[in-house]
């Protein structure tokens, strides 16, 4: 699987390379190619090396191969990088690599005209690569282990994700798995990302532009080259276009049966209505809370100033729920309408939520906290009602017997994790605030949190090389979860 990963690594720099080529940038088009074709013919090697290895692919040789794809990996994904900018360090290289890879999106240089267009399409291209590898790994390994969100369910008899096993073939080899699932999604996810590439160019982005926005929604990696959506010819149509597409991060069922594999109805999904009460509650609350609590503003009585807000609410919400991290170009009409102190705490409190299970996105997942409120509401039943016995749907029939302990679990994880990376930054000079933000962006694999959820924006650049580092086995962590690192270093799991 390493060596696969790293093939299609090799043949992927070919892309910013005929890039840069076309653009003249020859010194950029050199460094791709040739840190390309030196990665296949090391592939070529190494493979022709290990071609007579026996045995099976096993769960646990997926999941250490998975840890290493995303640490060790964006060292050789770093090197066209490094060479093609000519300004950086190796380490802020790998940096911007395992951002990129992770979907988290944290950039060094985003907006600030040090890269070239074919490096940012490389960064790009890296964001959405990474954003196919955990569709299939969800599917394929994940889910098998009862990770990942997996663990809340019990349809799929011990987790095993039928929607990609066809019948009479459960026996298949966890190798097999994984083909079958990148067989299976692959084509969905090219065809999903040109489908809005296409629509993004109808509207009138540019062409670059509407790719990296194409690849940045579908990975949910929020991977641009200028700050908003629309900072281009688009106009607000462009946000209109991805605002649909962030379904893909909010439930499976947007693009392959439930692990059940029964055809449920969409809506009646749960992580579903979650988003949707969250998506439509919250900006009308921000909306409405412009006169719920007096405050003046210039524009009080504009009706159009007032939809406009409304709207940058709607679409900067969904946005950070799937942990994408676009801003609406109205975002700051909306802060302005709303009146909050501390918009940012909003956006942090959305991306530690996070999307669907099986989905790109980051952060605790809806299925989780869907688990913990049933569970919530069930127990003010049993105050109210001591002798009362609870009925259940289709699906809540399907969650775990001790799916809200082990949602319980993972979020007490989820807050250990946050409050290990802040002590690590603050030991490296990072202030207790801005170690915070920091923390939740890596770990919630939302980067662009950074930018929008403190008073004064934050950088990357201003993190010392320790820090940075810190930064990045955040960004590791909360895209495997720590559940997944516990799996791996279980004794027990190594006794096979």
């Amino acid at each position: 699987m390493a060596l696969h990963l790293t093939g299609v690594a090799g043949l992927a720099m070919m892309l910013p390379a005929a890039h840069a080529l076309v653009a003249e940038d020859f010194h950029v088009a050199r460094s791709f190619f040739y840190s390309g074709l030196l990665t296949l013919i090391i592939t070529a090697f190494i493979g022709i090396a290990v071609n007579q290895r026996h045995g099976a692919f096993s769960q646990r040789e997926q999941l250490a191969t998975l840890v290493a794809s995303f640490t060790l990996l964006p060292l050789v994904l770093a090197v066209p990088l490094y060479e093609g900018s000519q300004n950086t360090t190796f380490l802020n290289a790998y940096f911007e690599m395992v951002s990129s890879l992770t979907t988290t999106g944290a950039s060094l240089y985003e907006g600030t005209g040090q890269l070239t267009k074919s490096l940012h399409l490389w960064r790009g291209i890296v964001g959405w690569l990474g954003g196919l590898l955990v569709w299939v790994v969800a599917a394929a390994t994940l889910a098998p282990m009862n990770l990942g969100g997996f663990e809340i369910t019990t349809a799929a008899g011990g987790g095993e994700d039928v929607t990609l096993i066809r019948r009479g073939t459960r026996q298949r080899t966890p190798a097999g798995h994984i083909w079958y699932a990148l067989s299976t999604l692959a084509p969905i996810y090219i065809s999903l990302t040109l489908l809005l590439w296409v629509l993004l160019l109808v509207v009138g982005e540019d062409t670059l532009r509407a790719l990296m926005h194409a690849m940045g929604t579908m990975s949910t990696s929020g991977i641009t080259i200028v700050g908003h959506v629309t900072e281009d010819n688009a106009g607000l149509a462009a946000e209109v276009v991805i605002l649909f597409f962030f379904a893909f991060g909010i439930s499976r069922l947007t693009f392959s049966r439930d692990v059940a594999g029964r055809r449920e109805r969409l809506l009646t999904d749960p992580e579903v209505q979650m988003a949707g009460i969250i998506i439509i509650g919250l900006p009308m609350l921000l909306f409405l809370r412009h006169w719920i609590g007096a405050i003046e503003v210039n524009e009080h009585s504009d009706f159009t100033a007032g939809l406009l807000a409304l709207w940058g609410s709607v679409f900067t919400v969904a946005s950070f729920l799937t942990t994408t991290g676009y801003e609406s170009v109205a975002w700051n009409e909306a802060r302005d309408w709303s009146g909050l102190p501390a918009p940012g705490v909003v956006l942090i409190g959305l991306s530690i939520i996070g999307g669907g299970v099986a989905t790109t996105t980051g952060g605790v997942k809806l299925l989780r906290v869907y688990a913990l409120y049933k569970h919530g509401v069930r127990e003010l039943n049993k105050l109210v009602y001591p002798s009362s016995v609870a009925g259940m749907r289709a699906y809540g029939r399907r969650i775990h017997r001790q799916g809200a302990f082990l949602a319980w679990l993972f979020f007490m994880l989820f807050a250990l994790s946050i409050a290990a990376v802040m002590s690590l930054l603050t030991a490296f000079g990072v202030g207790f605030e801005e170690a915070m933000i920091f923390a939740v962006a890596g770990l919630s694999t939302t980067g662009q949190l950074a930018h929008a959820g403190a008073d004064v924006p934050l950088t990357y650049q201003s993190l010392s090389d320790g820090a940075k580092l810190v930064v990045c086995f955040a960004m590791v962590l909360g895209r495997l979860e720590a559940l997944a690192l516990i799996a791996l270093f279980n004794p027990n799991f190594w006794r096979n």
